[in-house]
């Protein structure tokens, strides 16, 4: 359990700094507000994401699992007659795999039900995407991604392991495709097969509801390319893509924390208009 938390904490920071550093040195694009009134709230709203989530679960994830497998509870505990090392691989991976593909339907459901489109819509507000947006989620939309993950690994009865490399990736992609870099194009076409790159992922931000409504993968691109909502090219360049919402404008106010945090109760337009 302790090292979970080293590992998860140093490979943030790790990617974190790496990201930062890259989009001071090579931007993409450039952004609307400064760099000081947007990640003010943006940060606020990773920390008070983690205070909710631990307030909720003291136990975390991994403590979940361990309770899962001490009581039997799970398909992998009830299924499991031994703890080879084939056995293991196959729980760990499957439960990596079966993780990833509940992400991105929690993520299109966002999208799709207005109730919780409301919740992620402040993630979609951001006027520029850079690293910092990879963490800014609403603590509501934290507590029902909590929830969802937890009900997971209590139905998988999925392995510690599974968990720790799941977060790992998850935390780290977020931070790596929202970075503000550009990849050359011919490179992100190739990387583009297997995942999802800062260009398609700024397609996801693009104010068009239908590309907004695509590349809703966190890491791979499989599943978006399976259940169709793969878009390898917005309609404008990635230079003059609009990114944000058009009805929250890019000031100073509606970035501050308690704008972040009152957003979803504020007066909103359908889905994604």
């Amino acid at each position: 359990m302790e090292n979970e938390s080293i590992i998860r904490v140093s490979v943030f920071l790790t990617i974190f700094v790496v990201m930062a550093t890259l989009e001071a040195l090579l931007p993409a694009r450039k952004a609307v507000l400064a760099r000081k009134e947007r990640w003010v709230g943006n940060l606020s709203m990773v920390v008070l994401g983690a205070v909710v989530s631990r307030l909720l679960v003291p136990a975390s994830l991994a403590g979940i699992s361990l309770w899962a497998s001490a009581n039997n509870v799970g398909l992998f505990n009830m299924v499991s007659a031994n703890e080879s090392a084939v056995a293991v691989f196959v729980a760990v991976a499957t439960s990596v795999v079966l993780f990833d593909i509940i992400i991105y339907w929690q993520h299109r459901l966002f999208h799709t039900v207005p109730i919780l489109w409301k919740v992620h819509k402040m993630h979609h507000a951001d006027s520029h995407v850079d690293t910092t947006t990879g963490l800014r989620f609403h603590p509501i939309e934290i507590v029902i991604s909590l929830a969802v993950k937890a009900a997971a690994v209590a139905i998988l009865g999925a392995p510690v392991m599974a968990i720790v490399i799941f977060e790992v990736a998850l935390n780290g992609f977020s931070l790596f495709n929202h970075a503000n870099i550009r990849i050359p194009q011919k490179w992100d076409d190739k990387l583009s097969w297997f995942i999802i790159t800062q260009r398609l992922h700024r397609i996801h931000h693009s104010q068009a509801k239908d590309e907004s409504n695509s590349n809703f993968g966190f890491s791979v691109s499989w599943w978006d390319k399976i259940f169709r909502s793969f878009k390898a090219r917005a309609s404008d360049s990635d230079e003059n893509l609009l990114i944000g919402q058009s009805d929250v404008p890019p000031t100073k106010k509606n970035a501050s924390v308690l704008s972040l945090l009152l957003q979803p109760f504020s007066k909103a337009r359908s889905v994604n208009e």
